[in-house]
């Protein structure tokens, strides 16, 4: 990893759709004060805004540290917001913020502000985290990447969503912003069912009042049956994330989560494919903890060839995070590493696409399925 603070570097402005996002993810965007909102800490890549670029919905790190000295910028133009490169306006992207959901303004009967329990993500997505915290918080043990715990103690969540709660989000979230899925993840409550009981008994709630795609995020229970308690339950796809393909770093970045090793994440995709179907199962690959790339490709081939999507993302230094001060992989190696990822997906028939629900559905905090479309 590179642990030097933030520097400008003085690169030509991207011109491609693919190789702007690429850009604009590592490097971040200055609003201005022109858009407002953001969300910052918790489960996640978080310290960014929503917006459409080109009309595709994609998140962009606007509150973290490479976002304040972003050679890339906002203005407001005559028609609508301009995306600057160093002062001055780029003819290609037309971009736009993505609007403040009208379930914001609601609460519960017992005043609990909706956007407490769930969250827009990206344009059409509802996401929560059903449990806050996260037996991995304590200082010695949490990944260094993570921020689960700063948005419960900034007050922005509360520690535990009830299942009656979340159905009652989703279905004004339905109704008024016309979500198209959800995404439910968590802290890890235990080493044991890691959290899947719990998911699985919101899933129900959720499916009593709406029939939208659902994604479930979990480690690895210790109990392969309960992929099928999730599947029964009325959740669509899963997400098992490993974090990273090359062990010594996961041990390094992960000092808790990586006692659940590789080989066992494998054991899982193999599992959980075996009941939710090939390409309903992703894995979330952050590029730019210090792994080695051969490693990082060949775990993404293997995952790919058991009908897991490896869902790359660039590190995203997060306030109060040990990798606060981190700066994030260079754009090209997040060109190559996109690339050379899409192409193993075409090999090995696995597609974004073809999800139908959760990250990989959604894609905004990344750019691979971009390159998917590049063939």
């Amino acid at each position: 990893m590179n642990s030097n603070k933030y520097v400008k570097q003085a690169v030509a402005p991207a011109t491609q759709l693919e190789s702007l996002l690429v850009d604009l993810q590592n490097k971040g965007l200055r609003t201005e004060g022109i858009t407002k909102g953001g969300r910052r800490g918790g489960a996640g890549p978080t310290d960014d805004q929503a917006f459409l670029l080109q009309g595709q919905a994609v998140m962009i790190p606007t509150l973290n540290g490479p976002a304040e000295h972003s050679p890339y910028s906002l203005a407001q133009g005559s028609s609508g917001l301009l995306l600057q490169y160093e002062g001055k306006p780029l003819p290609f992207p037309f971009i736009k913020a993505v609007r403040r959901p009208k379930f914001y303004e609601l609460s519960t009967k017992d005043g609990i502000p909706y956007h407490k329990i769930a969250v827009l993500h990206g344009a059409d997505v509802l996401a929560s985290t059903v449990i806050q915290n996260c037996i991995r918080w304590a200082p010695d043990k949490r990944c260094k990447f993570c921020a689960i715990g700063h948005s419960l103690e900034q007050g922005s969540t509360i520690a535990k969503k009830k299942p009656e709660h979340l159905a009652e989000v989703v279905k004004a979230a339905e109704e008024l912003d016309g979500i198209k899925h959800i995404t439910l993840t968590t802290g890890t409550p235990n080493e044991t069912d890691r959290g899947a009981l719990y998911l699985a008994e919101c899933v129900r709630s959720i499916r009593k009042v709406s029939q939208l795609p659902i994604h479930v995020q979990c480690e690895p229970p210790d109990d392969d049956s309960l992929y099928q308690v999730l599947k029964d339950a009325g959740a669509n796809s899963i997400g098992l994330h490993v974090e990273s393909f090359d062990e010594e770093v996961r041990k390094k970045v992960m000092p808790s989560k990586s006692q659940i090793s590789l080989e066992v994440y494998f054991q899982a995709f193999e599992k959980a494919v075996a009941v939710f179907g090939k390409n309903q199962v992703s894995t979330y690959v952050i590029i730019g903890l210090g792994e080695d790339l051969e490693k990082t490709l060949e775990g993404c081939r293997r995952a790919a060839k058991l009908g897991v999507y490896p869902f790359v993302v660039p590190l995203r230094p997060l306030r109060g995070t040990e990798l606060e001060n981190v700066s994030p992989p260079s754009s090209d190696l997040m060109l190559e590493v996109y690339r050379r990822v899409a192409a193993i997906l075409r090999e090995e028939n696995v597609s974004s696409a073809a999800s139908l629900a959760g990250c990989a559905k959604c894609g905004a905090c990344s750019a691979l399925s971009l390159f998917e479309k590049l063939g």
